[in-house]
């Protein structure tokens, strides 16, 4: 069998009804020695082990080693499915249809990733079919603060080609902004390599404009050209001979605006290769927009142990497949508006390469 799919236990939270609930696990392994694994709590892709080329594999996937970790007020969206909002909210505010409404403030006075309790913090259910796992939860009418009852679908596959395929689906009962997408925080070299190796990461996005954002890293509604700055990353860039040029940053926090064609075909997002392992990343999406991160707000001491050592400042690096932030405050941003009898769908494909030269 090219690709298998197991399942087995990740740990027992209490849900809020004060019952135990167990965790599933189900781990993909295909027929080239790549394995991932996911779980029922928040969606979290836990890890994602790949040869190099020299047959090492390594877990490139920044995260912890048990349900405790996850649960932590210091879990950073290490991994996990967000919703209903990827992204920032300015001020929690906003309006749909004439109605203003008031979203739960996480980030500052701002929302954040879908707020205090968003789609990182529940428990799907699941079901599998052959090789593909599908993941499904049910929002209810208000939950922190969003109109409508929202069913989320996220289904999860590998492939015997080493692409790993996810797909958003979404329906609501009234008009809702909705951005899913999966907040993983990767390092090619290995999750507990730091930023020494994040540094030697060569990075190149298809995107010739970003979304121009304020201090609090929500957008002005400009959409800047990327050329001659340091965000063309059109031709590929050594990340450490960037990521300290970021204006005003310790990083990269930024949108950028993918360059695309039809938003119902996948574009070419992303490319990120770390030649002292071989392993390369490249992402796909219909998405508009992606969010280059590269966990500028991690602690810099020994302060968060992760399941391969202390995770730090900029030992990773996020590819978040979106809607541009803010989208709802912004009419000349691409819709994030779903209304009752259409369908959210985003598709988003990771493919792991493996350069033997």
């Amino acid at each position: 069998m090219n690709v298998s799919l197991v399942e087995d236990e990740f740990g027992h939270i209490e849900d809020d009804k004060g019952q135990q609930k167990t965790i599933k696990r189900y781990t993909w392994t295909n027929i080239n020695k790549v394995s991932i694994q996911v779980i029922t709590y928040g969606g979290y892709i836990t890890s994602i082990k790949i040869p190099d080329k020299n047959g090492v594999i390594e877990d490139i996937a920044i995260g912890f080693k048990n349900i405790d970790g996850y649960l932590s007020p210091a879990n950073r969206f290490f991994g996990a499915t967000i919703g209903r909002v990827a992204n920032r909210i300015k001020d929690g505010k906003m309006t749909v249809e004439g109605v203003a409404y008031s979203l739960a403030t996480n980030n500052g006075p701002n929302h954040l990733h879908g707020g205090i309790k968003g789609f990182d913090k529940v428990i799907w259910e699941s079901y599998v079919k052959g090789t593909t796992l599908y993941l499904s939860y049910h929002a209810d009418d208000m939950e922190e603060g969003y109109p409508g009852d929202i069913l989320a679908t996220v289904s999860f596959q590998l492939t015997a080609e080493n692409d790993f395929l996810i797909d958003y689906k979404a329906t609501t009962t009234k008009p809702c902004p909705v951005n899913l997408t999966n907040h993983s925080y990767f390092n090619l070299a290995g999750n507990g390599k730091g930023s020494a190796e994040l540094y030697k990461h060569i990075v190149s996005l298809n995107a010739d404009k970003i979304t121009e954002v304020d201090s609090q890293g929500i957008p002005t509604g400009n959409l800047p050209s990327v050329a001659n700055t340091v965000f063309d990353l059109r031709v590929p860039k050594v990340l450490g001979d960037v990521i300290h040029k970021v204006p005003g940053a310790p990083g990269f926090d930024h949108n950028f605006c993918i360059t695309r064609g039809s938003e119902q075909c996948n574009a070419f997002v992303a490319r990120v290769a770390h030649t002292g392992s071989g392993r390369v990343m490249e992402v796909y999406s219909n998405q508009p927009g992606v969010q280059f991160y590269t966990s500028n707000f991690l602690p810099e001491g020994d302060d968060l142990m992760g399941k391969d050592g202390f995770i730090k400042k900029h030992g990773g690096f996020c590819l978040e497949t979106q809607k541009y932030p803010d989208s709802i405050n912004h009419k000349s941003f691409p819709n994030s508006i779903l209304y009752p009898g259409e369908q959210y769908h985003h598709t988003t494909t990771f493919r792991f390469i493996v350069e033997k030269q």
